[in-house]
Order: structure tokens, then C-alpha cells, then sequence
């Protein structure tokens, strides 16, 4: 009974008081010399049978504090922030702004294009194509002149293989390398001079495969010399068995693995190279696991489909705002030739686009999936260009590959500026320019040859005066503005030149 009493009184002086000394009664310790199982308090919290468990589990404080927060977030509304236009801001996300700039290209297109429906008809003539790569329905000249090119591949590869066994010296092998690609530059612009028959379209497009030939033979000549040389510095280091080409499994059986010099020297071997979408040669390309068939067509369709977009915006577009430029330019009118200017450059840059995406993506795509090479990087984000130097060795990368591998970097090596050796790749890309122009025009005005010269004081202006978005903005603007000055320069010549006595001619042959 008198146990009884006594608990009544402290049951009642718990219940009354738990909502206030809650949390100090859990977070209190027990006093020294005493046990936790001694005090009726202690085992009534612990308890877990005990009510008092779940009174202890009170939710007030956290209310208040999530009132105070809600009160202060009513009294507050700024945060310290950039405009999400500011560069410091951060913000990369201008999806919305590009779609927007697509639409207002497609509609402001649409209305130069409906214009000029308008204004001269339908001007697309498949026939007139036909006629830009023949004159005489009998004669091939551009395609006779490209199959004579396996004449110089069998050259360079025969030399090779006399170099391999050591029939001939390197010094006789250099030597009948520097023929050989002399020839290969200077025998098909001979034939292009003197060809009657050779339309300058044809006339491009042979220079243009011969040129790439030059560039895969010259890297062919360079690995093969790295390969020798690698092969007498392990002869001279390594054991017999060591430095045997072969490759062997460990159970003895012979994998089937990469090709080693100078097994690599056959037929099959080098003109898979001459047509791989690559001019830097090697002894074991990156292979592609399969061919993939839905891949392959997206990109015929693609190649098939944009050469007539080509073809009919150059007819539609362009031909007669350049033919409406020649007379502003033979009165020397500048207002108007500005004017004809700003106009050309508008189915220029989109024409020079389209032919981007159709022969670097497109094209280069489709022969390398045919032909399962691997290594599909044939060019990077140079429309974010904030330099000169940056979109020339990005936009083109098997041209930058080259470059870099086989006469950049020997320059380099050779101890030479690193300023004059970027002057040297302007100057021999320069050439190329002129080369793959001049001659198949049968005029030599050296408008490209000083067009790639001037990137060089451009490259250095953009690159010390103008940072980020400005110099993107200058790399664009040399994009849009300095072709059609090209194009007009050379269409003025050749028209001056071939209308002489013959007013109409021009207009008849566009």
C-alpha cells in the first residue's frame, strides 16, 4: 500500500511536467555511483511498454522553427545574381536563341529565294551541270587524267618495297620520291593547260584528287622511312627472336594481329589507304567491328540529296547575283559593289555550309563506313572559334593532321620558330589555294594565294585584341565577308578575260 501511495504522487508530477523537462531528462546522465536500472525515472523513460516514450518525441520546436522560416522567407525576396545574359553568370543553356536564329535564316532565306522565283524564274537546268564536266560528249579528259594517277601509286610503292630489302640506297630512294610527287603536281596541271577539251569544274576536281594523292604519298614515303629506321634500331638492340615480326599467342598458335613492316607493303594495303577519308598513313588503321547498313543509307541520302541543293542554289542563287555584279564592278561604283557584295554573301556562306556538312560529314562518313575505318574525327567545334589559328586547325582535321605530323613538327625539330613554321603551313596551304584555282581557270591573279597570306596578320590581330565572343565574332565575319570578295575577284577576271568580243558568253555558259 505504501508503495502505491508513492508512486501516485510521482506519476502525477511526470505527466504534468513532461511536455516542459522532456529533452532534459533524456539528455541528463545519471549521477556518479548510481545505476540507471536504481532510478524510477530513468528505467520509466527507457521503458519502450511506457507512454511517456512517445510524449517525449514533441514536434514545437521544429514548428516554430519552420514558421520563423516561412516568415523569413516573406521578408525576403533578392539573392545576390548575375542577368542570365552576363557572361558571369554561368548560363550556357541558349537553346531557344538558336532555334530562334534557325527560323528567322529559314524565313529570311525563304523571301531572298521567293524573290528571286520572282524576279528571274526557274533557273535549275540539269543539262547545264552536264556541261560543266564535258564539252565534248566523247572526250573524259578529268577522268582519264585520274585513272592515270595509279601511275604514280605503283611507282611509290615499288620504290617501297626496293627500299625494304635494300635493292636501292635511301639517298635513291628520296630521290625517286622527289620526281615522283614533283610529277604528281606538275603533270596533271600540264594536261589541264593544255587540254582544250577540260572544263574548269573538271579541271578542279582532278587537281583536287591529284593534290590529296601528293599528301597520302608523301606521308606513305615518311612511315615507311620511320618503320625502316625502327626496324634497324631493333635489329641493332634485340635479339633474333625479339625483334621477329611475328606475333604469336601463348600456346604457340599464330594470332591473327596487326601488320608489321615491311609486311604491309602490298597492293591492298596502300590503295585501302588512297581511298580511306585520311591522308596520314598507317601501318594499322582503327577498324570498325561491322559495316552498319542503316548508318550507310542516312548518309547516301544525305550525299545524294544536298549535291542537288548545291547545284540548284548555285544555279537558282548565285549565278545571277554575280552576273548583276559585274557591272558595278566595271564602273567602279563601290556603293553598289558593297551592296553587291553584302548580297553575295549570303548564298555564299549558306552554299559554303551546306558543302561543309555534305563532303566532311556526309561524304567522309559514308567512305569510312564502307570501308570500316574507325577513326571518324574529321573535324571539331570551329563555329566556336575565338581565333584565327583555332578554326584553321579545327574545321579541316585530316588536312590539320597532316600538317602537324609531317611538316609542322619537323620544322620544329629542325629548331625552327614555332611563329615561322605556322607562316610555313599558311604559305604552302596558300599555294594549294592558288594551285587548285588558277589552273583550271587558266588565269593566275593569286586572289586565294593572298586571301590565305592575309589569315596570318589576322590570326595575330584576333589573337592579342580580341577575346571570347569578340573573337569568335571576327573568325564569322572573315568567314562571311572574305570568300565572296574571292569569288567576286575571280569571276571578274575570268569574265573580263573570256568576254572580250563576246558579251553574251558568260551569261550562256551559267
Amino acid at each position: 500500500m505504501g508503495d502505491k501511495y508513492e508512486r501516485g504522487p510521482l506519476t502525477r508530477r511526470r505527466r504534468t511536467t513532461i511536455s516542459d523537462t522532456a529533452s532534459s531528462v533524456l539528455n541528463s546522465k545519471p549521477s556518479n555511483g548510481s545505476k540507471p536500472g536504481n532510478s524510477g525515472e530513468a528505467s520509466s523513460v527507457n521503458n519502450e511498454n511506457s507512454p511517456l516514450k512517445v510524449r517525449t518525441t514533441s514536434t514545437t520546436p521544429r514548428k516554430d522553427k519552420s514558421y520563423n522560416d516561412a516568415i523569413k522567407e516573406r521578408l525576403r525576396c533578392h539573392t545576390l545574381q548575375e542577368s542570365l545574359l552576363s557572361s558571369e553568370s554561368g548560363y550556357s543553356n541558349y537553346r531557344g536563341i538558336l532555334n530562334w536564329c534557325v527560323v528567322m535564316l529559314v524565313l529570311s532565306n525563304a523571301r531572298l529565294f521567293l524573290e528571286n522565283l520572282i524576279k528571274y524564274g526557274i533557273l535549275v537546268d540539269p543539262i547545264q551541270v552536264v556541261s560543266l564536266f564535258l564539252k565534248d560528249p566523247y572526250s573524259w579528259p578529268a577522268s582519264c587524267l585520274i585513272i592515270a594517277s595509279n601511275v604514280f601509286i605503283m611507282a611509290a610503292l615499288y620504290t617501297e618495297r626496293r627500299l625494304s630489302v635494300g635493292t636501292i640506297s635511301e639517298g635513291t630512294g628520296t630521290f625517286l620520291y622527289i620526281i615522283n610527287l614533283s610529277s604528281i603536281l606538275i603533270f596533271p596541271a600540264a594536261t589541264v593547260l593544255s587540254v582544250t577539251s577540260m572544263t574548269p569544274v573538271g579541271g578542279i576536281i582532278a587537281l583536287g584528287v591529284y593534290t590529296i594523292l601528293l599528301l597520302k604519298l608523301y606521308s606513305y614515303k615518311d612511315v615507311n622511312m620511320w618503320s625502316r629506321e625502327i626496324r634497324h634500331a631493333k635489329a641493332r638492340t634485340l635479339s633474333r627472336s625479339q625483334s621477329c615480326p611475328s606475333v604469336h599467342k601463348p600456346n604457340g598458335m599464330a594470332a591473327h594481329a596487326q601488320v608489321t613492316y615491311p609486311g604491309n607493303l602490298t597492293h591492298r594495303d596502300l590503295y585501302y589507304f588512297v581511298f580511306a577519308p585520311t591522308l596520314c598513313y598507317e601501318l594499322n588503321f582503327p577498324r570498325s567491328p561491322r559495316i552498319r547498313i542503316r548508318f550507310l543509307m542516312r548518309r547516301l541520302f544525305e550525299m545524294l540529296f544536298f549535291v542537288q541543293l548545291l547545284v540548284g542554289l548555285i544555279q537558282q542563287w548565285m549565278v545571277p547575283t554575280v552576273q548583276n555584279s559585274m557591272k558595278p564592278f566595271q564602273d567602279m561604283d563601290f556603293s553598289r559593289m558593297v551592296e553587291r557584295l553584302l548580297k553575295l554573301a549570303v548564298p555564299n556562306h549558306f552554299i559554303w555550309l551546306i558543302f561543309f556538312y555534305w563532303f566532311f560529314h556526309s561524304s567522309t562518313n559514308f567512305v569510312a563506313e564502307l570501308m570500316r575505318f574507325g577513326d571518324r574525327e574529321f573535324y571539331k567545334d570551329w563555329w566556336n572559334s575565338e581565333s584565327v589559328t583555332y578554326f584553321w586547325s579545327n574545321w579541316n582535321i585530316p588536312v590539320h593532321k597532316w600538317c602537324l605530323r609531317h611538316f609542322y613538327k619537323p620544322m620544329l625539330r629542325r629548331g625552327v620558330n614555332k611563329l615561322l613554321a605556322q607562316t610555313a603551313v599558311f604559305l604552302v596551304s596558300a599555294f594549294f589555294h592558288e594551285y587548285l584555282v588558277s589552273v583550271p581557270l587558266k588565269m593566275f591573279r593569286l586572289w586565294a594565294f593572298m586571301g590565305m597570306m592575309a589569315q596570318v596578320p589576322l590570326a595575330w590581330f584576333v589573337g592579342r585584341y580580341m577575346r571570347g565572343n569578340y573573337g569568335n565574332a571576327c573568325v564569322w565575319i572573315s568567314l562571311i565577308i572574305g570568300q565572296p570578295i574571292a569569288v567576286l575577284m575571280y569571276v571578274h577576271d575570268y569574265y573580263v578575260m573570256h568576254s572580250q568580243g563576246e558579251p553574251n558568253k558568260m551569261a550562256g555558259q551559267n
